[in-house]
């Protein structure tokens, strides 16, 4: 498994936290934007609507909450908020299971998880020896950060030569969006990198203390104008299953099929494994893998 190993995370003290008043500020007012009273079926206010969406009054008569207390919320002020009103909040906003539980972690932090946001990833032994019994099929290890953390022969193989890269450098995030083959290679790669930003926005949400995510957020922010752009839309995103089209240069174009599934006793990591559909694509990937081991690389 090359030295998949374990990562462990870099102290990056110039950065600061994100400011999550800010962060549930704009979730909720990007989420207000997107709704019109009648997709909601209430009655719009007023004739003149110099913004999109839904205004606050309409939101609060939906939610059963007062003008005033929702305009709290919406200004950043998350304290005391009860279940509840979050819960017919999230309804109103006609919230996916992701969004819904990015209100939560924004609006309702937990304190165990505010003290140790840099905490070091370790990546169990018995979870990389899984990837090795994994032989053959493409499956690695991700954490917080969009970290890839721990991979087989496999992944290296059609994801590239990751044992090469450093730590930092072994990111979804920066891969996406800071690699120029990146753009090629990925056959569809406006939805690939909606899904990283979706998947970052979530960890935002539960680590926004961290000044390792602020300093990745600053960097494709600086250096990426879609990431700045996607960044700015606050979407959330935990994509479970799903497909990957590749244009691989070796093997050509494949499609992947993927599922992934969080480690029980770290909700930080999960597990991606790739598929091919029998025939000419699995035989590719075969081909591939096994001539990477042939030549030394993992």
């Amino acid at each position: 498994m090359g030295d998949a190993g374990y990562m462990t995370t870099q102290t990056d003290s110039d950065a600061k936290p994100l400011d999550v008043r800010a962060e549930l500020s704009e979730f909720l007012r990007t989420r207000r934007a997107r709704l019109q009273p009648g997709d909601v079926g209430v009655q719009a206010i007023g004739r003149r609507r110099r913004v999109p969406g839904l205004r606050r009054e309409e939101l609060a008569q939906l939610a059963g909450v007062s003008v005033a207390y929702y305009t709290r919320l919406e200004q950043g002020n998350g304290r005391n908020v009860s279940t509840e009103v979050l819960e017919a909040i999230a309804t109103a906003l006609r919230l996916d299971e992701s969004e819904r539980a990015h209100l939560f972690h924004l609006a309702k932090p937990q304190p165990t998880r505010r003290r140790q946001p840099t905490r070091p990833q370790r990546v169990r032994p018995e979870v990389a020896e899984m990837l090795d019994v994994l032989e053959g099929t493409p499956a690695y290890v991700w954490g917080r950060r969009t970290d890839v953390l721990a991979w087989n022969r496999a992944a290296a193989a059609l994801f590239g030569r990751w044992f090469e890269r450093s730590s930092s450098e072994r990111n979804w995030t920066r891969i996406v969006f800071l690699t120029p083959e990146a753009r090629s290679f990925f056959v569809d790669w406006n939805t690939k990198a909606s899904q990283v930003v979706g998947q970052l926005r979530l960890d935002a949400g539960m680590n926004g203390n961290d000044p390792q995510l602020s300093s990745l957020v600053g960097e494709a922010s600086l250096k990426s104008d879609e990431f700045r752009r996607l960044w700015a839309a606050h979407d959330v995103k935990r994509q479970s299953h799903g497909q990957l089209r590749i244009n691989h240069e070796a093997a050509g174009e494949l499609l992947l099929h993927y599922e992934t599934l969080m480690l029980p006793d770290d909700q930080d990591q999960a597990v991606t494994v790739y598929r091919t559909e029998p025939g000419a694509a699995r035989k590719s990937l075969r081909f591939l893998i096994n001539s990477t081991a042939s030549a030394g690389q993992e």
